[in-house]
């Protein structure tokens, strides 16, 4: 979208569809919102670009149920994963009873939540060795979270590629050695 100005010169607005860039990537959300509706579970979904701390983007998937169901955000991960690269595969899922729509019956993203990043899959468990004390102090401070626990996974709390260079850089101030490939 651009505008004119006075002077004639063409001034860049910015797009006019969803496509957005994430991790050296264009990715169009609409696709994305495809697949995630094509699963059995799903009536309604929305995919947007979050940036909740400056400098760390990630993708985030809003779900409304098809009637009656409850979906397994790992089955909607695994769904995501056998259809697309990873990269358009959301780091956050939020089920949501209903999409929130402004005056004139339209999406208002503005009006989604945040989510709430948790290992679903694992309980708790406290770091047990002095290594495992320092990653889960790097992992927690990158991510933006009160604790993680040493089966906590990386890509679960919304990590992705471009935040594992920062758990790297920091590990190795503290004197770990590690790379993107361990993370």
């Amino acid at each position: 979208l651009v505008r004119r100005r006075p002077d004639g010169t063409l001034e860049y607005a910015g797009r006019n569809d969803q496509q957005i860039k994430i991790r050296g990537h264009r990715v169009e959300t609409g696709e994305i919102e495809t697949v995630l509706t094509g699963h059995p579970e799903i009536a309604r979904s929305v995919v947007v670009l979050r940036e909740d701390t400056p400098g760390t983007k990630y993708l985030a998937a809003y779900l409304v149920p098809a009637d009656g169901a409850a979906p397994d955000v790992a089955g909607v991960r695994a769904h995501l994963a056998g259809a697309l690269p990873g990269h358009m595969v959301p780091a956050a899922f939020v089920t949501l009873d209903a999409l929130p729509l402004n005056a004139a019956g339209k999406l208002d993203r503005a009006a989604l939540p945040a989510p709430h990043f948790t290992a679903e899959a694992t309980a708790y468990t406290a770091p047990r060795t002095e290594t495992e004390r320092l990653l889960a102090g790097v992992w927690a401070e990158v991510l933006g979270r009160e604790q993680v626990g040493c089966d906590d996974n990386f890509f679960d709390l919304g990590g992705d590629s471009i935040i594992s260079l920062q758990v790297v850089s920091r590990a190795r101030r503290a004197g770990l050695a590690l790379t993107s490939r361990d993370v």
